[in-house]
């Protein structure tokens, strides 16, 4: 049994983990296997994404003192929580990934985190469903060439044009 002293050590180091938490996602297991658990913290660490078991009391105090009044009331049952300090679609893409491909129904999505703010199940299902960071900024990267590249091709269209004349020229006065 922990003392109170321990407790409040728990108390302080959830509090910082849910404050600095890009995202995060509570997800209820219960009769989840060995072998699906490692399998399920192997996708995690692929993703760099804590995973924990956590004391659902100790975690709602946290939780409550963060304001995330709404996030504690969904502490009940055997509870783990996801979370990465750096990407905020981390958590529920691995989760989904280990859901897609496992099929398991021993672990349930509950509720996430969002910078700091709860959000509902159906929020952290469209996170899962965004692509990656990386390919969000190739996106956008493209999108800002985009206009570039067409004023690039237009002025080359110019000199094409140009050389085709001249070309035509050429061959009009070789066979006069």
């Amino acid at each position: 049994m922990a003392t109170r002293v321990e407790k409040e050590q728990i108390v302080a180091d959830m509090k910082a983990e849910l404050e600095s938490a890009k995202g995060a996602v509570l997800v209820e297991y219960s009769g989840l296997t060995v072998a699906a658990a490692t399998e399920l913290r192997r996708k995690f660490l692929a993703h760099n994404v804590r995973y924990h078991v956590i004391k659902n009391t100790l975690t709602a105090i946290a939780a409550r003192e963060l304001g995330l009044d709404n996030f504690a009331d969904e502490l009940h049952g055997p509870n783990a929580l996801a979370v990465s300090d750096t990407d905020a679609v981390a958590p529920a893409k691995a989760l989904k990934e280990f859901l897609d491909e496992s099929k398991s129904t021993a672990i349930t999505m509950k509720a996430g985190l969002l910078d700091g703010q709860m959000v509902g199940l159906d929020a952290v299902k469209e996170l899962a469903d965004l692509p990656s960071r990386d390919v969000l900024l190739a996106k956008v990267v493209g999108s800002m060439q985009a206009p570039i590249t067409g004023f690039v091709r237009c002025l080359n269209g110019n000199v094409l044009n140009l050389v085709y004349v001249l070309e035509a020229i050429r061959k009009q006065k070789e066979s006069a």
